[in-house]
């Protein structure tokens, strides 16, 4: 399962990190892909690459100075890579607060779908064919849903995640939904009154959805399959459907910020997060995570630990690499268009989103570039990037250069 929390849990400060994922590629990397265990995408090559070189020379070192004593601080680039454990989690804090403001005034929910495990295999071999579609019946089941019995159109934030708490294969989308939204007869913002659901028919509606879409590329010749025939593709389907296909929501949280606060954490961050990494020796490399299947006496799933061999944790890791181009986060109904919505309809929320969870790289830079001799900010100097190419008289080139001139260099 994924690692879903109730929403009345508020996550805890990060603690400081012990050991770093790109330490454990640095030393077993160049060796794996002499003989991989699996074959490595195009993708998986540069997400690993992102990694290695993330806060490196190899990205860019900005050097600042504070102006009266002098005191010197170097701050290196990080790579921006969406598989990045410490970027994910940046560009989460990042996109929370922008997001924060532009939701409709009205409380929220969390929801969760998640496809049968028989599919697995399909999806692999279709990728983003089906991805597409996963995330599409998901969002248009709700809004269909919500349009039908109440007349309203609601606004939808969807986020794509490819596995479980063991980092194997689980296709699931976590969403955000207005509960409540623009009344299409009187263009009225409603909200929602009671959190009751019909499970069951939400259930039946995504499955239905998302079948329908199934058979279509079938028919049509879309479906990458091992199927004899359709006869053979329908009995597998009838067998899938003999379990309900599951569906979690959260109760409604009156406040946005809270909501994306909650969602944040199962955003843009990468699949393995570095503070679960609880040892790193040798070639193997253990983390944590939540045993769903064995509950403590307060209900809550047990943590335990999984030691892995970099022969098997690579492979199990890259196969979570986004797709090219691939959008992971995305939005329907009146959030996939915030001009549709009126400026009072929106949340004017002033509060941050520092809390919970404390990103300690983003904490030490800002430290840095604070002189606590002279109480004042550092100023910038300059960067240097070292380009790890040899010249003609066989000596690596170092380049430095001012931000300015870079600036006008682009805008030329």
């Amino acid at each position: 399962m994924c690692d879903c929390k109730v929403n009345n849990e508020l996550a805890p400060v990060k603690p400081e990190k012990k050991f770093r994922l790109a330490d454990f590629f640095n030393a077993h990397w160049d060796q794996y892909v002499k003989s991989p265990k699996e074959y490595i995408q195009p993708e998986q090559y540069k997400a690993v690459n992102a990694i290695r070189t993330c806060r490196t020379p190899a990205l860019g070192v900005d050097i600042y100075a504070c102006p009266d004593c002098g005191e010197v601080t170097e701050i290196f680039h990080s790579c921006k890579n969406r598989f990045c454990p410490t970027c994910g989690w940046k560009d989460t804090v990042k996109w929370s607060d922008r997001l924060k403001d532009n939701m409709l005034n009205l409380p929220h929910r969390h929801v969760v779908f998640t496809l049968p495990h028989s599919l697995i295999q399909l999806i692999k071999d279709n990728g983003k064919h089906l991805l597409n579609t996963l995330m599409r019946s998901t969002a248009d089941t709700l809004k269909d849903w919500i349009m039908h019995k109440y007349g309203l159109k609601i606004g939808v934030i969807s986020v794509l995640h490819t596995y479980g708490e063991r980092k194997n294969s689980h296709f699931h989308v976590h969403m955000i939904i207005s509960w409540g939204g623009i009344d299409t007869t009187t263009g009225e913002l409603k909200a929602i009154k009671g959190d009751y659901v019909n499970y069951g028919f939400l259930q039946d509606k995504f499955r239905c959805k998302f079948e329908d879409s199934l058979i279509e590329m079938f028919d049509s010749g879309q479906l990458e399959h091992h199927f004899t025939g359709r006869i053979d593709f329908m009995k597998s389907l009838k067998r899938i459907n003999k379990k309900n296909w599951q569906l979690h929501l959260e109760p409604p949280m009156a406040i946005p910020a809270l909501v994306i606060r909650y969602i944040g954490r199962y955003s843009k961050r990468a699949c393995l997060s570095e503070h679960k990494i609880t040892q790193i020796e040798g070639e193997f490399i253990s983390f944590r995570h939540k045993d769903y299947a064995n509950l403590d006496i307060n209900n809550k799933p047990i943590e335990r630990v999984l030691t892995l061999h970099y022969y098997d944790f690579f492979p199990l890791l890259l196969q979570h690499v986004p797709l090219p181009y691939f959008r992971i986060v995305r939005y329907y109904g009146l959030y996939s268009n915030r001009g549709q919505i009126p400026e009072e309809y929106l949340c004017k929320d002033t509060s941050t989103l520092d809390e919970p969870g404390v990103d300690s790289d983003a904490l030490y830079v800002e430290n840095q570039l604070y002189c606590q001799h002279c109480r004042r900010e550092k100023e910038y100097q300059y960067t240097i990037i070292d380009k790890r190419k040899t010249s003609k008289m066989g000596q690596r080139q170092i380049i430095i250069y001012n931000r300015d001139i870079l600036h006008k260099r682009k805008a030329a």
